[in-house]
């Protein structure tokens, strides 16, 4: 059966179970968890940066951890750009596509700023030795904790304010269900996020090995749209709700975490090689979230015509990328 699974048939069978894993696993997450917020009275753009953002972010954060104690750090460090420029390029861009989508002063002022400023952070930590190491990774972990605590004072505050009643008709759109049940739904959801993740990077050096591919071409591609997925899903869903704070605050914060929480807790456990496509990608990240930001500051919404812009510029990217590959050792 292990050697079935080292074939290009086999690898591409455990990837598809594994996405599955980590899809479903997410799914039940994230249900389970924003219920038990619901319980709490936590407002919907609260839920949607952080609770919602960190369950949809666990199938980068498995893949991610499970590649850098493998050795495989390019796998580690691709997954999360990849990842993240795909969450603002194509899932901010797909939900604009089905509903305009308004934005938020406070996310204009202080979450986009912030998402930039921690991919700046980590570029320049990268070209700092052309590595993420320990004390890097504490210093993401730290800088997490910090905007994990923001968050919670921002729950806090609005659920002694006033405005926060006007949350009332996002959160019966929650399902309640028990506590019990939400906690099932929790660690189950982990457990399958974990094993997906195990999963996803086997088949992916794997399939990387078999056909020549540079383990950052897989991150940036394959795995980031695999662990993207719930990202995607999730997001659509909340905007075709009308949920639309949740819709940004998922993408927003799940970027947040991609580079604070899941390089952060990388490069605690195994110092990660940053090399000059890193970089690159670091930058071109940077360019599309400034992109998007100016177009929220000119007109404080994404509709249709931002949507288009937005995955155009992907799939340059994309097809970049792979025609860089060729060159990548």
């Amino acid at each position: 059966m292990i050697t079935f699974f080292s074939t290009v048939p086999g690898a591409l069978i455990l990837l598809v179970i594994g996405f599955v894993f980590l899809i479903k696993g997410a799914d039940f997450f994230v249900e389970g968890a924003s219920a038990v917020a619901k319980k709490l009275h936590v407002p919907a753009l609260v839920i949607g940066m952080t609770i919602v953002a960190m369950g949809t972010s666990l199938p980068e954060l498995s893949v991610s951890v499970t590649a850098s104690m493998a050795g495989s750090n390019q796998l580690a460090i691709g997954n999360v750009i990849g990842s993240n420029i795909f969450n603002l390029m194509v899932v901010l861009g797909s939900c604009a596509l089905f509903s305009v989508l308004e934005v938020a002063e406070d996310t204009i002022k202080k979450d986009f700023p912030f998402s930039v400023g921690c991919a700046i952070a980590l570029m320049v930590m990268g070209l700092i030795g052309n590595t993420v190491g320990h004390i890097d990774g504490f210093i993401l972990l730290a800088a997490f904790i910090i905007f994990l605590l923001s968050m919670l004072k921002a729950a806090k505050k609005s659920r002694t304010d006033a405005a926060a009643l006007a949350e009332e008709d996002v959160e019966k759109e929650i399902v309640d269900i028990p506590t019990w049940l939400c906690i099932i739904y929790i660690i189950g959801g982990a457990v399958a996020i974990k094993f997906g993740g195990d999963w996803v990077v086997s088949s992916c050096t794997t399939l990387a090995l078999k056909f020549g591919m540079s383990e950052t071409l897989v991150g940036l591609t394959i795995v980031a749209l695999g662990t993207s997925l719930p990202e995607l899903v999730t997001s659509i869903v909340a905007a075709r709700k009308n949920e639309l704070d949740m819709a940004i605050g998922n993408v927003v914060g799940s970027n947040v975490f991609n580079i604070l929480l899941i390089l952060g807790t990388a490069g605690a456990i195994s110092p990660m090689t940053y090399l000059s496509v890193n970089a690159i990608d670091t930058i071109i990240l940077v360019a599309f979230s400034a992109v998007v930001w100016l177009m929220c500051l000119v007109k404080k919404n994404l509709g249709k015509m931002q949507g288009v812009i937005m995955l155009t510029l992907y799939f340059a990217y994309l097809a970049y990328i792979i025609i860089r590959d060729g060159g990548v050792a």
